[in-house]
C-alpha cells in the first residue's frame, strides 16, 4: 500500500503508481477525490490507483462536508462517490458534487445496488463501479474515459454558448447596422462599414442610420455608447431605433436628442454610461446641412479632390448633463456641389501608431483622408478604414470598434 499523508479537513493524499513512479508519467496522471467513508473500500481504491499505469493523484475524504472544502480549493479531474455517506444518501449525493464543482463524477456502488449506479448516470454521472468486482485495468480506463466524456460535454456547452452568442450578435447587428431608409428615387450615396475593435467578439455600442423623410430631406445619425459588451451594445440599438422613431414621427431639432438622453438615462446599466452622436439633416437642395453634436467627434468634408475637418459647435454627451441641463445647438453648415460628407466614431482615430505608441489623432486622421482624396466614395471609406488599421498593425490594430457613413448627393442628369 502506498504512503499517505493528512491534508487539510482530515483529507489523505495518496500519490503516484507502484508500476511507474517516475516524473515520466506526472503529466498524464489525473487528479482523483475519492468521498468514502469506509476505510476497508477506501483501501481497496488506493490499491487499484497504485497497479494503475500510468498513475493517478489520489485525494481521499470521507464525507460531502470534507469533499466541499477540497473541490472550493481546487476542482479535481474526477470525483469518486460512493452513494452512502454520513452527510448524504442516493442521487443525492451526485447533485451536491455538481452543484459544487463541474467535474466529471464515477459512482461507487455495491454488488446488490447496480441499477443505482444506472440511475446516478441517468442523473448526471458518467459512470459506475461496482465495489470488489473492478480491477487495475478497468478501474484506470473508467476513470480516463469519464474525464474524457466530461471535457466532451463542457467543449459541447461551450459550444451551443457560442452558438447562442453568436445568434445574440446577429441579432445586435441588425439593430446597430441597420438598411437606410431611402426612397428608391434618391439622388444620395450612402457607403456605410463597421469593423470590430481586436477585443470585442460581439459588437461594441456603435450606431448610425439614414432615413430619408416624406419632403425629400435625408437625416444620418452616427453615435457610440461608452463602455463594450451586450448591454451597451442593446443601448446603441434602442437609441437607434428611437431616433428613427423620432425622425418618422416628425420630431425636429434639439428635441430629438433630449428624448434620447430621457431613453438613455432610464435604459443605461450605471450613472458612468454615456453616449455620443451627430445627428444631421440634409435639406432636399443639397446646399446645405444642419447639424447638431452631442460630445461627438467632427466629420470630414470632401470637395473636388480636397478633405476638410468640420466640427461645429456642440453640447455635451448624452447622459453627462441629466435633468434637462444639456444644450444642443442647431448649426447649418453650407455644401459645395457634390459635396461628400463623413460621420465616424472615434476608434477610427484613436489607434497606436509609430515608435511612440501615438494615437493616429483627428489630424492625422485628416491627412490619411487627403491622401485619399480623389478616390471614389466607397474605395475611400474601406481605404480610410484599412489605412487606419494598418498604421495601428504594430499594436494590435484598432482596439475601438468603428463605424464610417459616406453621404454624398448624386449628379442629375441634364434634362432632355
Amino acid at each position: 500500500m502506498l504512503p499517505t499523508q493528512r491534508g487539510p479537513v482530515g483529507v489523505r493524499v495518496t500519490s503516484g503508481s507502484a508500476a511507474v513512479a517516475g516524473a515520466a508519467w506526472a503529466w498524464q496522471q489525473p487528479s482523483v477525490l475519492l468521498i468514502e467513508d469506509d476505510e476497508a473500500d477506501a483501501l481497496l481504491v488506493e490499491e487499484l490507483v497504485a497497479d494503475c499505469t500510468p498513475g493517478m493523484r489520489l485525494t481521499w475524504v470521507r464525507s460531502l462536508a470534507e469533499a466541499r472544502e477540497v473541490l472550493i480549493a481546487a476542482t479535481p479531474d474526477c470525483v469518486l462517490l460512493d452513494l452512502h455517506l454520513p452527510d448524504s444518501h442516493g442521487l443525492e449525493g451526485v447533485a451536491r458534487v455538481r452543484q459544487h464543482a463541474d467535474v466529471a463524477v464515477v459512482v461507487l456502488t455495491g454488488l446488490a445496488e447496480e441499477s443505482a449506479g444506472l440511475d446516478a448516470v441517468a442523473a448526471g454521472a458518467q459512470d459506475y463501479l461496482v465495489k470488489g468486482r473492478v480491477e487495475a485495468e478497468l478501474f484506470g480506463r473508467a476513470v480516463r474515459y469519464a474525464i474524457q466524456r466530461k471535457l466532451a460535454e463542457q467543449a459541447a456547452a461551450a459550444l451551443q454558448a457560442g452558438q447562442l452568442r453568436a445568434e445574440e450578435n446577429r441579432r445586435l447587428e441588425r439593430g446597430l447596422l441597420p438598411t437606410p431608409l431611402l426612397k428608391e428615387t434618391a439622388d444620395l450615396e450612402v457607403v456605410a462599414r463597421y469593423l470590430p475593435g481586436r477585443e470585442q467578439a460581439l459588437l461594441g455600442g456603435d450606431f448610425y442610420d439614414v432615413v430619408q423623410t416624406p419632403d425629400g430631406s435625408v437625416h444620418a445619425l452616427i453615435g457610440d455608447v461608452s463602455g463594450h459588451g451586450p448591454d451597451e451594445a442593446a443601448l446603441g440599438v434602442g437609441l437607434r431605433i428611437a431616433w428613427r422613431t423620432l425622425v418618422v414621427s416628425g420630431a425636429t431639432g434639439a428635441r430629438r436628442l433630449a428624448t434620447l438622453e430621457e431613453i438613455l438615462i432610464a435604459e443605461r446599466t450605471g450613472e458612468q454610461i454615456f453616449a455620443t452622436l451627430t445627428s444631421l439633416e440634409l435639406p432636399p437642395d443639397g446646399r446645405s446641412v444642419r447639424v447638431m453634436r452631442a460630445g461627438h467627434p467632427g466629420m470630414l468634408l470632401r470637395s473636388g479632390t480636397g478633405v476638410e475637418w468640420i466640427e461645429v459647435p456642440g453640447g455635451p454627451a448624452l447622459g453627462v448633463l441629466p435633468g434637462g441641463a444639456a444644450r444642443w445647438p442647431v448649426e447649418d453648415v453650407a455644401l459645395p456641389e457634390e459635396a461628400g460628407l463623413v460621420l465616424f466614431t472615434d476608434g477610427l482615430f484613436e489607434g497606436r501608431t509609430g515608435p511612440g505608441r501615438q494615437r493616429l489623432g483627428e489630424q492625422g486622421l485628416l491627412e490619411l483622408a487627403r491622401s485619399l482624396a480623389g478616390l471614389p466614395a466607397e474605395a475611400f471609406v474601406d481605404e480610410l478604414i484599412g489605412s487606419a488599421e494598418a498604421l495601428a498593425e504594430d499594436y494590435g490594430g484598432l482596439a475601438d470598434d468603428v463605424a464610417v457613413v459616406h453621404l454624398q448627393r448624386q449628379r442629375q442628369p441634364p434634362n432632355e
